[in-house]
C-alpha cells in the first residue's frame, strides 16, 4: 500500500524501504527520479543505445529484486549506479566475445540539440573518439566515463565501481594516456605522424605540447586528451 504521507521530497532510502515493504509504486517513483542519469551512464559506457537499453533493464530488474539486501552503507543513487555500471560491464564482456568491431555511437537523430555556444564536433570525429574509448580496457573505460564524461568526483566513482580512490585515479590516468596517443592527431595542427612514438630525448613532458584542450600531462608522460574533449564527445550522444 502507498504511504499517504509520502511526497516528492521523500528520501530515496525511504522509497526503497517502502518498496521492500510492499508499496507497489515506490520503486517506480525512485527510478523516475534517477532514470535520466542512469540511462546516460549506460549509453555512454556501452556506446550503443539498444545494448544500453537492455543493460539498463537488466540492472533495474536486479535492483528491484535485490532491494531488501541494500545495507545503507552508501547512497541509494550510488547503489543504483553501481548496479547499472556492473550490468553494462558484464554486457560489454559478453559482446567482446562475439564482436570484432567497436560498438557504434548513437545516431544523429538520437542526439540532443546543442546550445549555440557549445563546441562543435563532427560525426566522424565523434565516431573516432567513441571507437578509441571502446578499445580501452573495460575498467579504464568505466572510470573515464564516470569521471571525465559524467562528472563524478573520484570518490563518487570509487563508490560506484567498488574500488579504492587510488584505483580510480590510476585507471583514469592510464586511460587518458592511451587516448592521448590514439586521439592526438585530432588536436589542431597535429597529424597521425605527429603521434608516432617519441624518442627518449623528446619523452620529457615539457616537449609534449600543451594545447588548450590537451589536458594535463599524465604520470606516464603522455598528454591527456582532456575532459573537455571527452565531454564534447558525450554531447554528441
Amino acid at each position: 500500500m502507498r504511504s499517504p504521507s509520502r511526497g516528492p521530497d521523500t528520501p530515496d532510502d525511504e522509497l526503497l524501504a517502502a518498496h521492500v515493504d510492499g508499496d507497489p509504486d515506490a520503486f517506480a517513483e525512485l527510478i523516475g527520479r534517477h532514470r535520466d542519469r542512469l540511462w546516460a551512464v549506460a549509453v555512454r559506457t556501452i556506446g550503443d543505445r539498444e545494448e544500453a537499453a537492455d543493460a539498463l533493464q537488466e540492472a533495474l530488474l536486479s535492483a528491484h529484486r535485490a532491494a531488501a539486501r541494500f545495507r545503507g552503507d552508501s547512497a541509494v543513487t550510488t547503489w543504483l549506479h553501481r548496479i547499472v555500471v556492473n550490468a553494462c560491464l558484464d554486457r560489454i564482456r559478453r559482446l567482446q566475445n562475439h564482436r570484432t568491431v567497436p560498438l557504434s555511437i548513437p545516431s544523429d537523430d538520437d542526439r540532443p540539440e546543442r546550445e549555440p555556444a557549445a563546441p562543435v564536433i563532427d560525426h566522424d570525429t565523434a565516431l573516432v573518439v567513441r571507437q578509441a574509448i571502446d578499445e580501452l580496457p573495460i575498467e579504464q573505460r568505466a572510470a573515464l566515463i564516470l569521471v571525465d564524461v559524467q562528472g563524478y568526483s573520484v570518490a563518487e566513482a570509487a563508490a560506484v565501481l567498488g574500488v579504492a580512490e587510488g584505483t580510480v585515479k590510476s585507471r583514469c590516468a592510464r586511460g587518458r594516456a592511451k587516448l592521448a596517443i590514439t586521439l592526438g592527431h585530432l588536436r589542431p595542427g597535429r597529424s597521425r605522424r605527429d603521434n608516432a612514438p617519441v624518442t627518449e630525448k623528446s619523452s620529457d613532458p615539457a616537449h609534449a605540447g600543451n594545447p588548450a584542450d590537451a589536458g594535463n600531462v599524465s604520470s606516464e608522460g603522455a598528454p591527456s586528451p582532456g575532459r573537455n574533449a571527452l565531454r564534447v564527445k558525450a554531447e554528441e550522444q
